[in-house]
């Protein structure tokens, strides 16, 4: 309030002293005018005696004889007079106006000043007109760059523009540390700045191949028969039996060696393992007798689930936000889940009219229960817990289903098209939305099968599939176009996988490859003996396997004497990492910093194939 009253008696003063300096000009201005005009009419007077004293007295005799005879003189000396006395007139007038402009853009000026320290005064303003809760949701809808400009204004909006909050919001809309809150970072405008300069870097390692490169071994002369994995899991079986777990955030973790359960374990021979999931919190494997065990990915060691099928299974899927396991032997399909207390129990149950070959569980659907859609001869059908029996969603006699995925809120499978039907346009891919049970679009124009689709892990409104016919497309949702085709695998394509930028691709003859999405070139390409039936790929990390298709290759005993001719046969899990401490010492595997100093067991010949004996902290070879 001193404040306010000091600048309205400064303002006062102000105005004061300008009205007194007007008022002193113009009486200046006035009596300047008036002497003037006095001086002119003595001056007047005083000629017009002086040139009377001066007339002869003839001259008045003519002019009064005459009469007026002399008189258009006069009155041309009387307007030359009147002229004159005009002309001062109006050059005095135009003075006293540039005076009173002057002295109305000095008002003006002052008047300015005034409300520009009134402005000085209010800032912030966010803080005096609007509550700061409201300005930070005014400034929440601006971007990264925009809220850079805002923080150049004043310091007020720079306060305004580096809360928090705000950054904290743009580091979610980013995808980055989505499970955190916004007290785990003492600044989020540094955060959001790293993670968008690390995520450059690993995009440019993705491109030029630059990383470090695993392979996941197991035991010498078992053969991988089935690969799954989920964000740092990395689940395998085996023709022994066996099961392995990699954590690849945590190499020596202790959940990694799993224990087949009693039944499967006293057989002999012990059967084959067919078929494993994993996801966040479980992993499933199926034998070839038809057994299914459970584990959990943090405890590792005995299952905690076990049922027996009477036919082999044949399809197996993990619900990926949670517990949910299903599984297809035959034409039966059952559906498991724990309950609240942690006791699994089966919660569907349905029987379709044919084999079933595909099957997955729907994401997002726990919470009301557990949803799975399976492709079953010519059609597609979706089971839901809460209903007794199937729905179907398409059927076509004489078209069968090639590959089924799913992703929250749509199904999309490809269809294999024969006789009349491939006269219109060939084999197709449909999509159908799970609110409506309609379908939604229908895409592609292919005479091979369509192999493998990916839609679950797909950037949104793209589908990414492989076919028969060699070639990767993709798809957009939106319009059914075609947003790129890759001519990729002479053999065909078996897995695939997309983001915004890149696709990477797997085949029937060993290669997995990388390529641009925007440009269609190809970035690398890696090759391995036997066909590519898992791609899986997260951030920094990817994961591929080769898995044989025979599953007892000659030479595969593990009292052969020749070692290097069954590792052939095995098949390999490659892991790399393209984040940018990939080459430091501790993202090495532990065998691979090993002294090769043990009496038993075998070193896979690591000296032969990565030099990792000069690093620092490893023990010198004997």
């Amino acid at each position: 309030m001193a404040e306010d009253d000091e600048l309205a008696a400064f303002r006062k003063r102000w105005q004061q002293e300008l009205t007194n300096k007007k008022e002193e000009q113009g009486i200046i201005h006035g009596d300047s005018t008036k002497v003037s005009s006095q001086k002119d009419s003595k001056k007047h007077e005083g000629v017009k005696s002086q040139d009377e004293e001066e007339q002869p007295q003839y001259v008045s005799i003519v002019e009064s004889l005459l009469d007026g005879q002399t008189r258009p003189l006069l009155d041309r000396l009387e307007q030359d007079r009147s002229k004159r006395r005009r002309q001062n007139e109006t050059k005095t007038a135009l003075q006293h106006q540039r005076l009173q402009n002057k002295v109305k853009k000095q008002e003006q000026l002052v008047d300015q000043l005034i409300l520009d320290l009134n402005e000085v005064d209010d800032i912030p303003f966010f803080d005096i007109d609007l509550p700061y809760e409201l300005a930070l949701k005014i400034f929440q809808y601006l971007s990264c760059k925009e809220l850079g400009r805002c923080a150049q204004v004043s310091r007020a909006w720079r306060v305004l523009a580096e809360d928090g909050v705000l950054w904290f919001r743009l580091c979610m809309r980013a995808g980055f540390h989505q499970d955190a809150s916004v007290s785990d970072s003492p600044c989020w405008k540094s955060t959001l700045r790293d993670c968008r300069n690390s995520a450059k870097a690993v995009c440019s390692n993705w491109k030029n191949r630059v990383g470090s490169v695993s392979q996941l071994q197991f035991e010498l002369g078992k053969v991988l028969c089935d690969v799954n994995s989920c964000e740092n899991f990395v689940f395998a079986g085996y023709t022994s039996g066996d099961v392995r777990l990699w954590d690849t955030f945590h190499w020596d973790s202790g959940a990694s060696y799993l224990k087949p359960n009693g039944l499967s374990a006293n057989t002999e021979p012990r059967p084959y393992i067919s078929l494993v999931q994993v996801n966040r919190t479980v992993a499933a494997a199926a034998y070839d007798d038809g057994c299914v065990d459970v584990w959990s990915t943090e405890t590792g060691g005995q299952p905690i689930y076990h049922y027996h099928c009477p036919e082999r299974i044949r399809t197996l899927a993990l619900g990926p936000d949670g517990p949910v396991l299903g599984s297809s032997s035959g034409s039966d399909i059952r559906l498991d889940r724990p309950d609240d207390c942690g006791y699994w129990r089966t919660v569907c149950q349905a029987q379709l009219p044919n084999t079933v070959s595909s099957l997955v569980v729907l994401p997002g659907k726990e919470a009301s229960g557990p949803v799975a859609s399976a492709a079953a001869g010519d059609s597609v059908y979706l089971l839901d817990s809460r209903t007794e029996e199937p729905r179907p969603l398409h059927s076509v006699y004489g078209h069968p289903v090639t590959c089924l995925d799913a992703s929250q809120t749509q199904v999309a499978f490809g269809v294999k098209r024969s006789g009349w039907a491939m006269h219109d346009g060939g084999n197709k891919i449909h999509v159908y939305s799970l609110e409506s049970g309609k379908a939604e679009v229908c895409m592609g124009s292919s005479a091979g099968d369509f192999t493998c689709i990916n839609l679950r892990d797909s950037p949104p409104q793209l589908l990414v599939c492989g076919n028969k016919d060699r070639r990767v497309r993709v798809f957009d949702l939106r319009t059914g176009a075609s947003v790129s085709s890759l001519y990729a695998h002479h053999l065909g394509v078996t897995a695939v996988q997309t983001d915004e930028w890149k696709i990477v691709s797997g085949g029937g003859e060993g290669l997995v490859c990388v390529w641009d999405m925007r440009t269609g070139t190809k970035l690398w390409e890696m090759h391995n003996r036997h066909p590519v039936r898992h791609i899986r790929f997260s951030g920094s990390r990817l994961v591929t396997a080769n898995i044989p298709d025979d599953k007892a290759p000659r030479g595969a005993c593990i009292t052969d004497d020749d070692l290097t001719a069954h590792r052939r046969h095995r098949g390999v899990i490659c892991h790399y990492d393209f984040s940018e401490d990939a080459l430091s010492h501790h993202h090495i595997l532990p065998i691979c910093r090993s002294d090769y100093t043990g009496s038993h067991g075998y070193n896979y010949n690591i000296s032969l194939t990565v030099p990792y004996d000069r690093l620092s902290g490893s023990h010198p070879s004997v």
